[in-house]
């Protein structure tokens, strides 16, 4: 993959937790929680499996229009107001110009994410670049084929990988950007774990600053 920064970059914004945005058109988020008060409307929104920190039917209400999509697997989609278009690992479909492939995530050595719940990941092709944000997951076998240019990953422990184990899946996946989440939203993980995973990590690492999340 090229050595140049991602274009897609200048549109990805973490919000916190695991939730961003980009900016488009179109506007995406990904596990919309604790939105800031001026969030704008979204055009796309992806949510990766039920549990409240990812699937918040207020917050998603917040940003939802006239014309809005909401994507989400099984267990998610059924918290929501519908429509809801479901997807499961292995789904891909392409809206608003945007490539979305549905990814597994779960767990492998904890209760918290099995693998039978099919709670996803996505993988989002925007123009010539593809961005991977991986849920709640721990490093699986399947990360072998996923493919992108910037990985969002989850670096916490307890419920998901570990920065450890999150530089094992980055050598895996070999993006050219790494993002680390699943921190310092009160819920589990701090910066610490962030700046363990960019201290081990063979793969370029940008911290975010979160944007507004309470």
């Amino acid at each position: 993959m090229s050595t140049e920064i991602p274009l897609l970059l200048q549109q990805l914004h973490w919000i916190g937790h695991d939730s961003f945005r980009l900016d488009g058109p179109p506007v995406v988020y990904l596990d919309p929680w604790r939105l800031p008060e001026n969030s704008p409307p979204g055009d796309l929104i992806l949510i990766s499996h039920e549990h409240s920190d990812h699937c918040s039917p207020d917050d998603i209400a917040r940003i939802r229009q006239e014309g809005t999509i909401v994507i989400a697997n099984p267990t998610a989609a059924a918290k929501l107001d519908p429509p809801v278009k479901i997807m499961r690992p292995g789904d891909s479909t392409e809206l608003s110009g945007i490539g979305i492939s549905a990814v597994p995530a779960y767990n492998t050595d904890k209760r918290f994410h099995p693998k039978a719940a099919e709670h996803v990941g996505y993988i989002l092709t925007i123009g010539n670049e593809k961005l991977y944000f991986a849920g709640d997951t721990d490093h699986i076998p399947e990360m072998k084929d996923f493919a992108c240019d910037v990985a969002l990953l989850p670096v916490s422990g307890t419920y998901v990988m570990t920065a450890e184990e999150a530089v094992e899946a980055a050598k895996v996946i070999s993006p050219q950007i790494a993002i680390p989440m699943h921190y310092g939203s009160g819920v589990i993980g701090t910066l610490d774990d962030a700046l363990r995973f960019q201290e081990l990590c063979a793969t370029r690492v940008m911290i975010l600053q979160a944007e507004g999340a309470d």
